[in-house]
């Protein structure tokens, strides 16, 4: 369920606002919300066009997880550090596209950043929907003038804000900082972010389950009799569920924000740990889906209070309505319960 506004008001303005219901508040935070949306509207800008400006296609590199780094995949990185780092407010930023923590000019500033400046790079060139999503933490050494990699290693539930920016049919923006789910959308004839919805609230249960099922006989039995019971039809329950899979973390997560139901990247053979990275593509999806009513686990933990030992680690993940969450668990434990 959404909440409407009754008149135009901008991402500016709604931050201020929201700043503003907080004695002596600071105004860094909202500042750091301010300088992604600017970075954002710069990406969008440059994803409409990116068929005559030859920004399609690879760079040629491959990033630290050892996929294909695609052109678009450097410039948002670029955009989004830079807007970063313009404010001093952020001392540094955690991005899949880099090995290690980059220091920004600010060693004094207050906030760590954890980017997925575009996620689901492999859509790019087809032209199907992707995104970039950011996590935005307080650093705990705070007066220690030498930052170091375990700074950054902070679970989930200390995020102080989160959220992405879809490139699709329109731009949206979708955030939290703890206090429900807010979205807005890009207004190109005047270059602001229109608040669109306000504490958003997610369906308790959907019909659309979101998997890659190319990888069923690489799952455990619980998982594949989840997907089984998916497809069986019960009028009751409304199954047979759909299955929508757009390969798009993103873009998958914000159709079962709107609309319910479930998104699984699950272990598998192949990947053991799961494929997707916690620090910036399940922790700040997850703060997101839970604020808005959902639930978010790796099969066995809330997702948030999983504590990070790297960086880029990874791990699997279920996360959607809670109704939907609660089924594919109590498949996976009753499997697990089986004797040998």
């Amino acid at each position: 369920m959404t909440n409407k506004p009754t008149k135009l008001v901008t991402l500016d303005e709604y931050i201020i606002q929201s700043q503003n219901r907080f004695p002596g508040a600071t105004g860094e935070l909202s500042q750091l919300l301010r300088d992604i949306g600017l970075a954002a509207k710069i990406i969008s800008r440059e994803v409409n066009k990116a068929g005559i400006t030859s920004l399609l296609g690879v760079d040629g590199s491959r990033n630290i997880h050892g996929e294909s780094v695609k052109k678009l995949d450097l410039f948002a990185d670029q955009q989004l550090i830079s807007a970063l780092d313009r404010s001093l407010i952020t001392c540094m930023v955690i991005s899949e596209e880099n090995d290690g923590i980059v220091r920004l000019n600010s060693q004094g500033g207050k906030y760590i950043v954890y980017l997925d400046p575009l996620d689901g790079s492999s859509n790019i060139d087809v032209n199907v929907s992707i995104g970039s999503i950011f996590s935005i933490y307080m650093r705990q050494s705070r007066f220690d003038p030498n930052i170091v990699e375990s700074d950054a290693l902070q679970p989930g539930i200390r995020q102080v804000a989160a959220g992405y920016v879809l490139y699709g049919s329109s731009t949206i923006m979708v955030y939290t900082t703890g206090m429900g789910v807010s979205a807005f959308t890009l207004d190109p004839s005047i270059g602001e972010f229109i608040l669109s919805d306000d504490d958003f609230e997610m369906p308790d249960h959907g019909t659309i389950y979101s998997i890659n099922e190319g990888s069923y006989n690489s799952w455990g039995n619980g998982l594949k009799k989840y997907i089984k019971y998916c497809q069986l039809e019960d009028q009751e329950s409304g199954r047979p569920y759909s299955a929508r899979y757009i390969g798009s973390m993103v873009a998958d997560v914000h159709r079962t924000l709107v609309k319910g139901g479930i998104f699984i990247y699950p272990s598998s053979k192949r990947y053991p740990e799961g494929k997707l990275r916690l620090m910036y593509e399940c922790n700040p999806l997850s703060f997101i889906i839970e604020q808005a009513g959902g639930v978010a686990t790796n099969g066995n933990k809330r997702i948030m209070e999983i504590q990070p030992d790297a960086i880029h680690e990874r791990t699997p993940i279920y996360i959607g309505s809670r109704k939907n969450v609660e089924e594919v668990i109590r498949f996976i434990t009753e499997e697990a319960e089986v004797p040998v």
